[in-house]
């Protein structure tokens, strides 16, 4: 029997990753938190449900990755712990412009999205989109032709919702595919098994690789590193795209309500290391899949050598579903697309790092103690084989993102982001000790790890 649990229930735990699927068609609302992360609030979340135990993606009654994708790829020939259910894998870009030009990445997102609607399969895409003038910076909406698809394209490492988009598709007939992060597809197939609707409606999911979720603070910090002022800012773009430098050189651009603009790379700012965990959703600690193993296909950055250094960007795709294998054989046959096929072992090695942290680290992680609900994960509790240093990183990246959710948020009440800004880069420098044997803390790490051998021999 599963078990009753309630949204509220579920924030409380630090389980709640913000997606809104419990907000769409129910007396809820989504809403800011002090730390710029969105929940769900109202009255009704305070009710206990097994339609919402079922339908969060982080319930510990949901069910798991792995079998949602035995329900939706039941014929997918190929198994991998790591990938889940698929068909093929290739790497690559789009060959046909004006994709790869438009992305972040190699365009393959928008490529397969404006294949399928130029098809005919679909009629809309439901995907993150730059907010419109006194909106947030960022949120869900449908897209119905190649213009507005492509008005959406690049990454936005921001907190959305599907609330509202979910309500559009019940509301208007059509055939609509989602783009979206692993716990957010999940959550999609949540709500097409409990509402008939959406289960006719939404025929495709195209899934996006994640390493965790940022907090709208993110942004904020931005500007106090690029001397700007936050509520100027009218437009956000996380990843400036230039062809001549590596794709993995990031920078931060932000566009101010006069016209200007201000950008700095993000291995100049105090919370550019993606790894390090600055501004992390709690729930993202207790996510098991990194590259959206439910989706009919999944796309991410090709983080390996030659590609990583293609300025142009390159995407790894997992393909699970046959009309999607069938759109990818074709426009590789018809030049559209350049795309060569590889094994499971090289797109897990690009996305090295995020493996590890929800792997080894995961299974660290489910050994601490914890207030609330406790999360069913596919990996076991394990605090054995675990080097002591490693045990330090992940304990340093679980610390890194809470405190910089409380440092950021005091910064910006006391209205000194020098409180912030002094703390992450403070934090820093432990974790590039301990994780890069680099700093001005690395000696004594080093140090530690000799005795600690010495002690062990």
């Amino acid at each position: 029997m599963t078990r009753a649990l309630s949204p509220a229930e579920i924030v409380r735990s630090g389980l709640c990753i913000g997606c809104g699927a419990c907000a769409s068609g129910a007396d809820a609302a989504m809403a800011w938190d002090g730390y710029g992360q969105l929940k769900p609030s109202g009255p009704a979340t305070r009710r206990r449900s097994e339609a919402f135990s079922a339908l969060c993606p982080f319930s510990p009654e949901a069910a798991n990755e792995d079998a949602i994708a035995a329900a939706r790829f039941p014929d997918a020939p190929r198994r991998d712990a790591r990938l889940g259910r698929h068909m093929s894998c290739h790497v690559g870009a789009a060959a046909e412009p004006p994709f790869r030009e438009r992305g972040s990445s190699g365009g393959m997102v928008s490529w397969v999205a404006a294949e399928l609607m130029r098809r005919g399969e679909i009629d809309g895409v439901l995907h993150v989109h730059p907010g419109a003038p006194g909106q947030p910076f960022f949120g869900y909406r449908i897209s119905r032709s190649q213009d507005e698809l492509l008005a959406g394209a690049r990454s936005r490492y921001h907190p959305v919702h599907l609330a509202e988009v979910l309500d559009q598709v019940r509301a208007t007939p059509g055939r609509y595919a989602v783009v979206g992060i692993p716990c957010f597809i999940k959550a999609v197939h949540g709500a097409r098994a409990q509402d008939a609707v959406l289960a006719e409606r939404i025929t495709h999911l195209l899934g996006l690789f994640c390493g965790h979720m940022k907090s709208a603070r993110f942004v904020e910090s931005f500007a106090w590193q690029l001397g700007a002022d936050h509520d100027r800012v009218r437009a956000v773009e996380y990843r400036l795209k230039d062809a001549g430098r590596p794709a993995n050189w990031y920078t931060a651009h932000l566009t101010l309500d006069n016209g200007g603009t201000v950008q700095k790379d993000w291995f100049h700012l105090a919370d550019g290391d993606w790894g390090a965990g600055y501004f992390q959703n709690s729930a993202c600690n207790f996510c098991d899949d990194v590259v959206a193993e439910t989706a009919d296909v999944s796309f991410g950055d090709a983080w390996v050598e030659p590609y990583s250094s293609d300025g142009r960007g390159t995407n790894v795709v997992v393909v699970r579903a046959p009309l999607i294998q069938r759109l990818i054989d074709e426009g590789v046959a018809q030049g559209r697309l350049d795309l060569r096929q590889v094994d499971a072992d090289f797109v897990a090695d690009t996305q090295a790092a995020g493996f590890r942290q929800r792997r080894e680290g995961l299974a660290y992680r489910l050994t601490w103690a914890k207030r609330g609900i406790r999360p069913v994960k596919r990996v076991a509790p394990r605090a054995t084989g675990i080097g002591w240093r490693r045990k330090l990183v992940y304990r340093t990246r679980a610390a890194i993102s809470r405190g910089s959710h409380r440092m950021a948020r005091l910064a910006a009440l006391t209205g000194r982001p020098r409180i912030y800004l002094g703390w992450a880069r403070g934090a820093y420098a432990v974790y590039e000790g301990l994780t890069y044997h680099r700093g001005p803390l690395a000696p004594l790490f080093d140090r530690i790890g000799r005795m600690a051998q010495r002690l062990r021999s």
